[in-house]
């Protein structure tokens, strides 16, 4: 276990993430989620990450309120991911231990967490799977 207390997230991390821009369509979006079978995109502005949006993120649109009692649905689904986006959110660099990571996720119940590098640009996202994968391989002998 003491491999894992070492381990960082540049050495687990997914290093070809896909992203999407704020003009996305959220019916481009819904696609996406089911094809990759993602629950989270960085949302890119050229080479800067300007925001996250998260399947929570597009589910929340389609939530009942006092106001709207019944969504319009081709409606909601014009609109983009600017609409949508989380703009201020937590992201590690590489040389985070994966213990900080996990803390990290079990603290604000993030399923993913993108990697920014020292010119705070996309280097990767580390998910619960990664972590996960991480604990499996400090435990072999």
């Amino acid at each position: 276990m003491h491999r894992f207390l070492e381990a960082t997230a540049g050495q687990f991390m997914t290093r070809t993430v896909k992203t999407v821009t704020r003009d996305t369509s959220m019916r481009e979006l819904q696609r996406m989620f089911d094809e990759d079978g993602f629950n989270y995109y960085p949302v890119r502005e050229g080479e800067d990450i300007v925001g996250v949006v998260s399947n929570f993120d597009f589910l929340k649109c389609f939530a009942f309120s006092p106001s709207r009692m019944v969504p319009a649905y081709d409606e909601l689904l014009s609109r983009t991911v600017a609409d949508i986006m989380t703009p201020e959110f937590i992201y590690v660099d590489p040389g985070t231990k994966l213990t900080r990571v996990l803390q990290l996720m079990v603290d604000h119940r993030m399923k993913s967490v993108p990697v920014l590098d020292a010119n705070q640009r996309l280097a990767g996202i580390i998910s619960r799977e990664d972590i996960m994968r991480a604990v499996t391989e400090s435990a072999r002998v």
